[in-house]
């Protein structure tokens, strides 16, 4: 076993295969201490997440190396979910003429195995399924698809799984099912946890008798608020500006679920403005990027905006950031383009009231979970006042600068990279690229080499990680990230300095500082 630190919270647990991923992890989680937040298993590797002001990191390495030597009693095997599915993939001819096969040997051998969950990744509810009945190794599509449907049976490696949801994806199709994979109003909202054991049913036509999927209300797409005893509405949205959508502080702890974390990216301007306004730091308020939001107060109420430098004014009167303001029924707060930072944050008294998704109000935009992009006409409730609207004569803050320096630490994959590599990381000024959102920065610079060319078996990723893809330029992944990733992490972004990244703006600077 090899252990690799993955940033100040996280350990990655690096062992021979998937068998052995599959041991240690139960291992683990027969009896976590007090301290470790969560378990994530992934193709080659576990990654115990922890609370260092709980656990420090040596305690949790020692933990980890007594489970792996402890002979870890055999897991018992899960439930068996039998997947209705229809053998017309778009891959499923090429893939059964590249592994020596007729179509309907390919057929009969991927519905006679019965498949064990490995892990989940990816997406929310995206199984990683194994069987010893499956010996191929079937290569990805050399493009992936910028699209493959939910309900997509594929193949790649030595797995197969089904895509809850459409996502570009660069697996061999081979089936399609109508099961509903991932249902986040369910009180299991995963159809195929860890261990859980399935097999595909070959059907021309789809069972009839499976339920169709129930409707969410919180689907990507969904306007709809599902609340109940909604309160009278307080603010009206007149203009969205770019972006504007519903963020808390996130779902943390469920990345094991193919869950991100998710919630506002700025997480202090978040709780600065709930707590000007006198909500819960955990309030939901509204994400905005670049500015432009236009809302109007349906009855009093007190707001604050932090976050970005912008131009405030409530019926064309100037007002500050970072203060609380009172909005009269009636009255416009209009938030001006950003002129430093990209993110301001609209704190209402109350807390906005939205539909919670695995226990939060935050959109995911990878994903598709919480509430779609405000647009023109919403209507957005606010809830019961936690406290008092305090005063405040002024709250001190900083304009976003143009240069953003973090810190950051050596992450588990440095060894794959040249020597040369991380000084070129620490010592290079990098440009935001055009491409950053809510998923991750990607940077531009100069190319950071490889010792190793070889693909990356799937493990966990976190906020934070810099994952460099094979065209050398480093990717910080966000809150919206995926859980899983097959690119090398060269280095981990503390989760205290994601704040100051979040208001880094396409052309700004970003310096990373050796720790």
């Amino acid at each position: 076993m090899t252990l690799r630190a993955m940033g100040e919270r996280a350990i990655l647990a690096e062992v021979a295969d998937l068998s052995s991923v599959l041991s240690l992890h139960a291992a683990l989680a027969a009896d976590p201490p007090p301290g470790i937040d969560e378990l994530v298993p992934a193709a080659r590797t576990v990654l115990v997440a922890f609370d260092p002001s709980r656990l420090s990191a040596p305690a949790v390495r020692a933990w980890i190396r007594a489970a792996g030597s402890a002979t870890a009693p055999a897991a018992a095997p899960g439930p068996l979910v039998e997947i209705p599915a229809r053998y017309d993939g778009a891959d499923l001819t090429d893939t059964a003429q590249l592994l020596g096969l007729t179509v309907a040997q390919l057929v009969a051998r991927h519905a006679a195995a019965e498949w064990t969950v490995a892990f989940t990744g990816f997406a929310p509810g995206f199984a990683y399924l194994v069987s010893p009945d499956w010996r191929f190794d079937v290569p990805r599509l050399a493009a992936p698809r910028t699209r493959v449907p939910a309900g997509a049976v594929g193949v790649a490696g030595e797995f197969t799984g089904a895509y809850p949801r459409e996502t570009p994806g660069g697996w061999r199709l081979l089936a399609t099912t109508d099961v509903r994979l991932f249902d986040p109003d369910a009180a299991r909202p995963v159809l195929l946890p860890p261990r859980a054991r399935v097999r595909f049913v070959p059907s021309r036509a789809l069972a009839a008798a499976a339920s169709p999927p129930p409707v969410s209300r919180v689907a990507s797409g969904a306007r709809e608020e599902r609340v109940d005893a909604v309160p009278p509405a307080s603010l009206r949205i007149l203009a969205p500006g770019a972006s504007a959508t519903i963020q808390d502080l996130g779902r943390p702890h469920r990345a094991a679920l193919g869950v991100a974390r998710s919630g506002a990216l700025d997480r202090g301007a978040l709780r600065v403005a709930n707590r000007l306004v006198g909500n819960a730091e955990s309030a939901a308020g509204v994400e905005v990027v670049l500015g432009g939001l236009r809302v109007r107060a349906e009855r009093d109420t007190w707001v604050a905006v932090t976050g970005a430098l912008a131009d405030l004014r409530i019926d064309g009167v100037p007002v500050p950031a970072y203060a609380p303001v009172r909005l009269a029924a009636g009255a416009e707060l209009d938030i001006g383009v950003a002129r430093a930072g990209v993110r301001l944050y609209l704190g209402a008294r109350g807390g906005v009231l939205s539909s919670r998704v695995l226990g939060s109000a935050a959109s995911d935009s990878l994903a598709g979970l919480g509430r779609a992009p405000l647009a023109a006409g919403d209507v957005l409730s606010l809830g019961r006042p936690a406290g008092a609207v305090p005063v405040v004569d002024a709250f001190p803050w900083t304009v976003p600068p143009a240069r953003v320096d973090v810190p950051v630490g050596e992450g588990p994959r440095a060894d794959w990279f040249a020597p040369s590599a991380w000084s070129t990381l620490t010592r290079a000024s990098w440009t935001v690229s055009s491409r950053a959102d809510r998923v991750g920065i990607r940077l531009d610079g100069p190319v950071l080499d490889r010792l190793r060319h070889h693909e990356l078996p799937s493990e966990a990723m976190r906020p934070g990680a810099i994952q460099v893809p094979p065209h050398g330029r480093p990717v910080v992944l966000l809150a919206d990230g995926p859980v899983t990733g097959g690119y090398p992490v060269i280095g981990v972004v503390p989760d205290a300095a994601l704040d100051a990244l979040a208001q880094a703006r396409p052309g700004d600077l970003v310096r990373f500082r050796g720790r």
